[in-house]
């Protein structure tokens, strides 16, 4: 009697017993950073897990996962990346969605010259231009397309200075060590320390999209599955908006 007395009491125990936490690893571009903290601060009360994330240029992260690099979570700042990613097999299929939109800016310190227009970036004034750079930073890719259509970009790229992702842009800006820089809508919206001088419309820039993903070798997919049904639910949306970006209609699998 006493041992299955022992025994119900064991069984007792280990039912309520919480399962152990997952750490979710979510490998999210630069621009997202505050909007995305936010989120998982939240989504961490509720849930249980601990969300870690890994901020930086999409394309910088896109090759830490092929060398890889452990993550559960792919969020681009463009669509190239996951396409490449996806284009190797290291994306699950079906899991891939288009989750926001942005726009570009031109950002100048405050008391820096005023700047109308892309075509003043062409004056003496702007000796200094900092862009993403645009082999692996999608607001630098983004920014020389919108150039090369305006073709100011031959022109601006004896200016240009390089960055490693587009906060590092804006810290450049904000710090006075460049004349103006080229960053996302949402990112100068976080800053006092710059001023938008203009804002690309929308009919005149490129489409800027931010997918989603789960990374096929995901050590916690389960976990990152849930948190990424998170990401699509109207909390995080309203986040997201308070930080500026669009939130796009769900599209599956693109």
């Amino acid at each position: 009697m006493k041992i299955m007395m022992k025994i119900f009491v064991l069984l007792s125990f280990l039912t309520v017993m919480p399962l152990p936490a997952a750490t979710v690893t979510v490998f999210a571009a630069a621009s997202l950073t505050d909007s995305l903290q936010q989120i998982a601060a939240g989504y961490e009360k509720t849930s249980g897990d601990k969300i870690v994330f890994n901020f930086g240029a999409s394309g910088t992260l896109a090759r830490q996962i092929e060398a890889g690099a452990p993550a559960d979570i792919f969020f681009s700042a463009d669509e190239a990346k996951a396409n490449g990613l996806e284009k190797e097999g290291l994306l699950v299929n079906g899991s891939r969605k288009s989750l926001l939109g942005n726009a570009l800016v031109i950002v100048t310190p405050p008391d820096a010259a005023a700047v109308h227009s892309p075509d003043e970036l062409t004056n003496a004034v702007i000796q200094r231009l900092a862009v993403g750079d645009v082999k692996y930073v999608p607001a630098g890719t983004y920014a020389k397309i919108y150039l090369e259509k305006k073709r100011l970009w031959r022109v601006l790229e004896p200016k240009v200075v390089p960055c490693e992702n587009v906060r590092a842009v804006l810290a450049a800006v904000a710090s006075g060590n460049v004349d103006a820089g080229v960053v996302y809508k949402t990112d100068a919206a976080i800053s006092k320390n710059v001023r938008i001088a203009f804002e690309v419309p929308a009919a005149d820039g490129p489409k800027i999209s931010y997918p989603l993903a789960l990374v096929k070798d995901s050590p916690q997919p389960a976990a990152a599955g849930k948190f990424m049904k998170y990401l699509e639910a109207d909390a995080a949306a309203a986040v997201f908006q308070k930080f500026g970006f669009t939130v796009l209609p769900l599209i599956s699998g693109k």
